[in-house]
């Protein structure tokens, strides 16, 4: 496995074998499994598997949840080493954002709702950063996790948009024995918190089972997800959303397919998490 910081060394190794096909997998490090499992997906669909860890300042509203985000980068090239991976980049800060930076990439409605709208400026931040690693690794795919829902939808509508030629692939969620989306902020809860912060799948599978049984009124859906939140303790809502799950406009009615999606304070951790009713949440495009 392959470690560099600059981008020239990533061009280097991308460059030694012109016909090899590259997945990507972008991760701001402190990997777990669900990491791995789009690691696992990007070797098995590739040749080559370039992974990056950094941690974004541009995507983080709060200065403070920057300087508290959970780091372990000798642990995370140890777990991509078991995995096989063949190059792994790890710029910083100034290396990915010079002096004088000024180029943004902003990818409206998809950025606006959610989110977007509980973290201003997040997708900007997003957008910018992953167009940057394609164009520095030059991958034929790109993998994230079903659990940033948004994220993926930012991003398929970004590489469509500005004609990048590679496919966006999305995986569905890996989650705890409980149904607990793995997450890297999963390890700021307190162990009173933790059995707690179930309720966000729990909530998720109210709403899904309400549809399951002939339930389309969005409005009825949001009701099933919130009472289960409501009647958890320590946790307290941010939003509930029933919306497009490519435009994530918010539905009245759910007529094909709904992303179902909620942010939960969980004794102030925030956690969010997701699932698409009516079709598969495991999809390429581009």
């Amino acid at each position: 496995m392959q470690v560099v910081a600059d981008i020239a060394a990533v061009r280097r190794a991308r460059e030694v074998d012109l016909s090899a096909t590259w997945g990507l997998v972008p991760t701001m490090g402190f990997l777990h499994e669900g990491h791995l499992n789009l690691v696992r997906q990007a070797r098995r669909d590739n040749s080559r598997v370039g992974v990056s860890i950094f941690v974004n300042p541009a995507q983080f509203h709060n200065p403070d949840d920057l300087a508290t985000y959970p780091r372990d980068p000798e642990r995370d090239l140890a777990l991509l080493k078991q995995e096989g991976v063949d190059l792994v980049w790890t710029p910083l800060p100034d290396q990915v954002y010079p002096a004088g930076y000024q180029t943004y990439i902003h990818v409206e409605e998809a950025s606006r709702p959610l989110e977007g709208a509980a973290r201003p400026g997040h997708f900007r931040g997003v957008a910018t950063v992953v167009a940057k690693l394609m164009n520095v690794f030059q991958p034929q795919r790109v993998y994230f996790g079903q659990k940033d829902a948004q994220q993926v939808a930012v991003v398929k509508r970004m590489v469509e948009d500005l004609n990048f030629p590679l496919a966006v692939v999305s995986c569905p969620t890996v989650r705890e024995a409980d149904g607990l989306a793995m997450s890297s902020r999963n390890v700021l809860l307190s162990p009173q918190a933790r059995p707690h912060a179930a309720c966000l799948f729990r909530a998720l599978q109210a709403g899904s089972d309400a549809f399951a049984q002939g339930e389309h009124q969005a409005k009825s859906l949001r009701d099933a997800m919130r009472t289960v939140i409501d009647a958890t303790p320590m946790a307290r809502i941010d939003y509930v959303s029933v919306a497009h799950p490519e435009t994530l406009a918010e539905l009245d009615v759910v007529a094909v397919a709904a992303l179902l999606s909620l942010a939960v304070f969980v004794d102030e951790v925030r956690l969010i998490d997701n699932i698409i009713v009516g079709e598969t949440a495991c999809a390429e495009t581009g």
